[in-house]
């Protein structure tokens, strides 16, 4: 039975994993249950088991990428300093560049697509990037500034303009030059 349970999660982390990479490469709406189930090594019909619609499989993703977000916020912890955590922030961009030329910024692209959508997803794809704003706000916070929440706005349109300015050029240098500014930012207003 414990065998069964585990290959029942498997199943359905594969479906969510498969769901995640290729709504990154091709888009919510043109990605079907059927290249979901085949890119998971999954039977198409399972797929209803585990997501009666493909609203519920988009919201296992942004689910997923929720607790991606609180990960990555955990691993920028080991920074010693707000400004080395919101640089490690910045870095994440530049980590999966090569992605980003390719096929844009995983979630900006998928809050751009759900934004289309009437199903609601839109809202709760924006949880995920309000929980990294949120987590920008508070490291400006600890730095004494008080307009924090501008500050993390500010960041974070860099970081998706510099996005999707490098996906649209096809260019990663865009990126990484772009995190040499918003470094050089950070210092700048650092107390």
């Amino acid at each position: 039975m414990a065998n069964s349970v585990a290959t029942s999660a498997g199943k359905r982390e594969r479906l969510v994993g498969s769901a995640t990479a290729l709504f990154h490469e091709q888009g919510v709406h043109r990605t079907t249950l059927a290249e979901v189930a085949e890119r998971a090594d999954v039977p198409v019909g399972n797929v209803y088991y585990y997501f009666k619609t493909k609203d519920e499989l988009v919201a296992a993703v942004l689910d997923n990428y929720l607790e991606q977000a609180a990960t990555l916020i955990e691993s920028f912890a080991r920074g010693r300093t707000p400004q080395a955590r919101l640089k490690a922030l910045v870095h994440t961009w530049v980590d999966m560049r090569e992605a980003v030329v390719r096929h844009g910024c995983p979630m900006g692209t998928l809050c751009a697509e759900l934004d289309k959508n009437q199903s609601g997803l839109d809202r709760e794809a924006a949880k995920v990037l309000a929980t990294i704003i949120d987590w920008a706000e508070d490291q400006f916070r600890q730095l004494g500034r008080s307009d924090a929440r501008d500050l993390a706005l500010a960041l974070f349109s860099g970081i998706q303009g510099a996005a999707l300015l490098a996906n649209t050029f096809r260019d990663p240098t865009i990126l990484t030059r772009q995190a040499r500014h918003l470094e050089r930012w950070i210092d700048s207003i650092s107390p």
